[in-house]
């Protein structure tokens, strides 16, 4: 059932993205889709713990908040480029973080790399390694709203 819902997911994602129903691109898209779900399928064998994560309405709340964070740091970013007295002033630093499963790790992790002007470099168990190009994207993280949203999840 989990693959099914998966297989109909990236299906319909492709189409949104791609708005193409030539036959051509139904077909590629259709070839993506279950190469994806192969290496999902064997993933899940090698490592015998399969991350079924099935989307709950919080997972949506989330990826829409997450969404709006992207467009923000997006404007953000472009008015640092284009504005001569906004400063680009590159900050590495150590992120204490709370959140504990491998999902929620990689989960924050990749949100905190989604979000323009912030990268995550390295991951361990209680802590992220992060680059941001200004100090109020480190600022913005160690308030904590992203983590606590994360674990809010329950993932």
């Amino acid at each position: 059932m989990f693959y099914l819902f998966v297989t109909i997911s990236l299906a319909l994602f492709w189409i949104v993205l791609s708005g193409q129903f030539s036959p051509l691109f139904l077909a590629f898209g259709g070839v993506s889709v279950m190469l994806v779900i192969w290496f999902v399928r064997r993933m899940d064998k090698t490592d015998q713990q399969p991350a079924k994560l099935i989307p709950r309405p919080g997972f949506f709340v989330y990826i829409g908040w997450l969404f709006g964070c992207v467009i923000r740091a997006n404007i953000d970013l472009a008015r640092r480029i284009w504005h001569p007295r906004l400063p680009i002033k590159p900050v590495w630093t150590r992120l204490d973080t709370k959140v504990r499963t491998p999902l929620q790790q990689s989960l924050y992790a990749n949100s905190i790399t989604l979000t323009p002007g912030t990268l995550t470099t390295d991951v361990h168990d209680d802590h992220l390694m992060i680059h941001a190009l200004t100090p109020k994207g480190i600022d913005e993280l160690r308030k904590g709203e992203m983590e606590r949203r994360i674990q809010r999840l329950g993932i």
